[in-house]
């Protein structure tokens, strides 16, 4: 069964860094870019960072130079780490997966709308 799971979060000074990780699971055929959204309270989940398989990563203005996106294929793994942290950065981080997996019926399955539940990140002094 496809899974993707958040880890990392927590509570952080302003200033403080803090670094997510998501492990995608599964029957997973391909994953073509795996990417960040956060959500704050009371407002629309917006894309943080993404990377593609080929390398490129892209990221919010609101996050470059303090956070950096990476990926560790052979483990579908990928993680964010962000340093300089805010008091705007406090929301739930979710990983998104643009991915072919193969379901419990070995039927092959692709799509962009995988996620993972979300990790809390509180920046608070």
């Amino acid at each position: 069964q496809l899974q993707l799971v958040e880890s990392g979060g927590g509570l952080v000074q302003p200033g403080g860094s803090l670094r997510l990780s998501c492990a995608a699971s599964g029957s997973i055929i391909s994953i073509t870019a795996m990417n960040w959204y956060r959500q704050a309270p009371g407002k629309e989940r917006e894309l943080v960072a993404g990377i593609r398989s080929n390398g490129i990563t892209n990221y919010a203005e609101s996050v470059k130079g303090r956070f950096t996106i990476s990926r560790v294929d052979a483990k579908n793994t990928m993680h964010l780490q962000m340093n300089s942290l805010k008091p705007e950065d406090m929301a739930v981080y979710y990983c998104n997966a643009d991915l072919c997996h193969r379901t419990y019926t070995h039927a092959i399955e692709c799509g962009k709308d995988y996620w993972g539940k979300g990790t809390l990140i509180t920046v608070s002094s």
